[in-house]
């Protein structure tokens, strides 16, 4: 796994991208969801990164900046990751999430917020071995 590279997002990732999110949520994504992709590639306040292998995109991290929020400071948010499932488990999610923080720190960014679902536990468990925990915010949605 040491040749792996950890390198920015490119808008030329985006199939690679939705093959694996594809693979991992077992549905197809649609058109919209290459677009994202590729609008955050473009963007000055989205942090993203991928893990290449043999020139070949096996896992992502897509985070962004948030200047501003209910009482926060200037912080980032981690929106998604995904690794192909043929390389899970082999240390490429805290490795895209650890350049991202060292890029953030770089930045003066101290703070870094996650949502996952509740009951989501190899989530939560990947997210506390990165030193995650509760934050004073709750989640809330509406139904439309």
């Amino acid at each position: 796994m040491e040749n792996i590279r950890i390198r920015e997002l490119a808008a030329a990732d985006a199939d690679d991208i939705a093959d694996i999110y594809a693979s991992i949520v077992r549905k197809s994504v649609d058109m919209d969801f290459k677009d994202l992709i590729e609008k955050h590639a473009r963007s000055d306040n989205d942090i993203c990164f991928v893990a290449e292998l043999d020139g070949r995109v096996i896992g992502f991290m897509i985070s962004y900046i948030l200047t501003f929020g209910f009482g926060i400071e200037k912080s980032a948010w981690i929106a998604t990751l995904g690794v192909d499932p043929e390389y899970m488990g082999r240390g490429l999610g805290d490795r895209l999430a650890r350049e991202i923080f060292k890029l953030y720190k770089r930045m003066g960014i101290s703070r870094v917020y996650t949502s996952v679902p509740w009951d989501s536990s190899d989530l939560l468990s990947f997210f506390k071995t990165l030193g995650f925990d509760r934050s004073k915010f709750i989640n809330l949605k509406k139904d439309l």
